[in-house]
């Protein structure tokens, strides 16, 4: 199955918005990511079962992990794992396996202790030097994605699954918790502040 038919078969029902948004965050994360380190690997965490972002960006090698991957999508340089990231099972793959972790949109569906412990993982699957790089909602949002979600802008299951929302002090005392050190942690936001984003580098 060629990408256009996969995404045409797993975006048909989601909110109007949900592929421009998908988009605007992959442009936001490839803007993030450093040109030498893309001649390794990147893992994407929580991929969702059409891997945009892996689709749009350019490594030597990519993988993506979520519980639900679209396995019938052919292409040589990209590998998709079937796994619960939220199962506390950590990640399947080696220590220092990764130049490149991302995890775009997926802070805000996990319950914190899930996501403290996946941080730790993520630190530990990345090579030193390495960078995680997220996006995740403002907390101000909650609101605002629940009305778009009312009149069908965006999918109404993904809204009801958020798990919380993070001010900018909380989303970088978590990458605290996760082994991260701040003076290798930027952050800022994108989308008119709607959303922020964050990379971590990993120094040891």
């Amino acid at each position: 199955m060629t990408p256009e038919a996969a995404e045409h078969r797993v975006t048909r029902g989601h909110g109007l918005l949900e592929k421009f948004l998908a988009s605007r965050r992959a442009h936001q994360a490839n803007s993030l990511i450093p040109e030498k380190a893309r001649s390794g690997r990147i893992l994407d965490v929580g991929c969702g079962s059409y891997p945009t972002f892996l689709f749009n960006t350019r490594f030597a090698e990519r993988y993506g992990v979520d519980r639900v991957t679209l396995t019938d999508v052919r292409d040589d340089r990209l590998t998709l794992v079937e796994h619960d990231i939220a199962g506390g099972s950590g990640l399947p793959f080696e220590d220092s396996f990764f130049e490149v972790v991302t995890m775009l949109a997926v802070f805000e569906h996990l319950e914190t202790a899930a996501l403290r412990r996946l941080l730790q993982e993520i630190r530990r699957v990345l090579r030193p030097g390495g960078f995680y790089v997220l996006t995740t909602p403002v907390r101000w949002t909650e609101g605002l994605l629940k009305l778009m979600s009312s009149v069908g802008l965006l999918s109404h299951e993904e809204v009801n699954e958020h798990k919380a929302q993070y001010s900018a002090p909380e989303v970088v005392t978590l990458l605290l918790d996760g082994g991260f050190e701040r003076s290798n942690i930027r952050h800022g936001t994108f989308e008119l502040g709607m959303n922020h984003w964050a990379v971590a580098q990993r120094n040891r």
